[in-house]
């Protein structure tokens, strides 16, 4: 009898979603209409793509890109550079290694973390190690609520309205509006 693959020893494919996204960033004057396609590892839990897809929304600029992501060790979730290469902003997702960001943040211009699960615990280990310009990395919490009811209504097809004004984020999906705080802090603190 020949072998054959079964479902459970396949590899499993990248789901790909998409988010049209109109944005009304009025905190740093930002307004446009996205069109993203995320491909969803199959390692990748919800939280994760939806911390990606805020992370990707409110640092919108031109030239940012998501990168290959979980798939490339060497690479944040997202990313801008130059046409030379250089990389002018370093945007992770989650709980990154104290090593990784001080790589990062000796590359980069500007390093982002876009924290969804204890970002104190992140700071805290972080503190106890090397970090190069440490106090100048910024992480954003991310409340697990606000994922919690994104997850409520993540489709393949995805259509927000999202806004932020004076700091607090408001995302209309469908029927649902969903409000939140998204603190920004520095990674180490400043002594004193």
């Amino acid at each position: 009898m020949k072998w054959r693959p079964s479902a459970a020893t396949l590899p499993c494919a990248p789901v790909l979603h998409r988010f049209e996204i109109a944005l009304a960033d009025v905190d740093r004057g930002v307004y446009a209409d996205l069109d993203l396609r995320v491909a969803r590892h199959p390692s990748e839990d919800e939280p994760y793509l939806l911390t990606r897809v805020l992370a990707f929304a409110l640092e919108h600029k031109e030239g940012l890109a998501f990168s290959k992501g979980l798939s490339e060790a060497d690479e944040p979730a997202i990313w801008r550079k130059t046409g030379d290469g250089r990389v002018l902003e370093w945007i992770e997702v989650g709980a990154p290694a104290a090593d990784r960001l001080h790589r990062a943040s000796k590359l980069a211009e500007r390093v982002v973390v876009w924290c969804h699960r204890r970002p104190d615990m992140l700071q805290q280990r972080c503190a106890k190690e090397k970090v190069h310009k440490g106090e100048a990395i910024q992480v954003v919490k991310v409340p697990p609520e606000l994922l919690e009811s994104l997850a409520r209504g993540l489709d393949r097809n995805n259509r927000w309205d999202l806004s932020r004004h004076e700091g607090r984020v408001t995302i209309v999906n469908g029927a649902d509006v969903v409000e939140a705080v998204l603190e920004t802090v520095p990674l180490i603190p400043p002594a004193g």
